[in-house]
């Protein structure tokens, strides 16, 4: 596998989590507060972080698949698992809202000093292994139901991929300007 920069996986792996991490520390999401805010919807920036990034990485990959530079029919597109995904989500959702970090916010925390950081990567881990020990018992019912098979949203919707993501920025802009409205003039979002 090659990555940006005609650089093998790992490294740019590397490359990229570091920068990632950086983003993630700068918009202050090593602090738990801040996911912890966001699930008691007094705080959006989480939110709108994260999904602007969804949208930019969303046009530009449509854009790079419109000018012949990605082979969309290569880019993995995984099928719904229902069960395993209300599983999955109940669990990270859960640790989510006890910790305040998400299993990448927890390593933000951890390089930037937070002792926290490392108790809820630790926590990640004793997850994983329990999830692994369990998964023979469970791989059935998590791949019980399954729901359109590696489908993108366009394609669920019966839209073309311009007019969803114009849909998409459009909840953005409405999230962002309804929390505007939600703090009043001239308060910043903590």
């Amino acid at each position: 596998m090659v990555g940006p920069l005609q650089l093998a996986g790992p490294v740019s792996g590397l490359i990229l989590g570091f920068g990632f991490g950086f983003v993630l520390e700068n918009a202050g999401f090593g602090d738990p507060k801040k996911l912890t805010a966001q699930l008691r919807l007094t705080d959006w920036s989480v939110f709108k972080v994260m999904f602007t990034a969804i949208i930019v990485c969303a046009v530009l990959l449509t854009i790079a698949s419109g000018l012949g530079l990605v082979d969309m029919k290569r880019v993995f597109v995984p099928s719904v698992y229902f069960w395993g995904t209300l599983l999955g989500g109940v669990g990270l959702g859960v640790g989510m809202a006890v910790g305040g970090y998400c299993p990448g916010t927890c390593v933000v925390g951890l390089m930037s000093g937070r002792l926290d950081g490392l108790i809820f990567l630790l926590g990640v881990g004793a997850g994983t292994l329990i999830f692994n020990g369990a998964y023979p018992n469970i791989k059935f019912w998590a791949y019980a139901q399954t729901g359109p098979n590696a489908w993108t949203l366009p394609q669920l919707l019966h839209l073309p991929a311009w007019l969803v993501l114009l849909g998409l920025l459009a909840v953005l802009v409405g999230v962002g300007g309804l929390t505007a409205v939600s703090r009043g003039p001239g308060k910043r979002e903590a």
